[in-house]
């Protein structure tokens, strides 16, 4: 199938597929005239990328989840710990955001927002060494 095909079949853009491409995490075959030509394999790859992501894998997350899913002889103990490494990273994340969101409810929270030229986050942010 051609990329249009494979991208309407992925559900994933030409230029998406284009890239995967460019970072080899795909390698369709060329047909004779040159243009490329997507198998069945091709198509399940590139739905197991676009889940993958979905998910918020990182390309080279993506990477490493095909190597193994292309392994046969693969432990699904390998595929697990990527899970759990990005698990814990999404951890630190919603932490990071909790405390992000802390921080921006005090600013508001502190703020009169009136009409008046004083404001308190802007204070704030300043830490005492702005000007004005």
């Amino acid at each position: 199938m051609n990329i249009s095909q494979a991208a309407q079949r992925s559900g994933l853009t030409a230029k998406a597929l284009r890239y995967y491409e460019s970072i080899h995490l795909l390698s369709p075959k060329r047909a004779g005239n040159g243009y490329r030509d997507y198998s069945e394999r091709d198509l399940e790859t590139l739905h197991f990328i676009r889940r993958a992501r979905a998910v918020g894998f990182t390309v080279d997350e993506v990477r490493s989840l095909l190597v193994l899913h292309h392994n046969p002889s693969r432990r699904s103990h390998d595929a697990k710990a990527l899970v759990e490494e990005k698990l814990t990273h999404i951890d630190a994340q919603l932490r990071d955001l909790r405390e992000m969101r802390g921080a921006l409810r005090r600013l508001a929270d502190s703020c009169a927002g009136d009409e008046s030229p004083e404001c308190a986050i802007l204070d704030s942010l300043c830490g005492g060494v702005c000007d004005g």
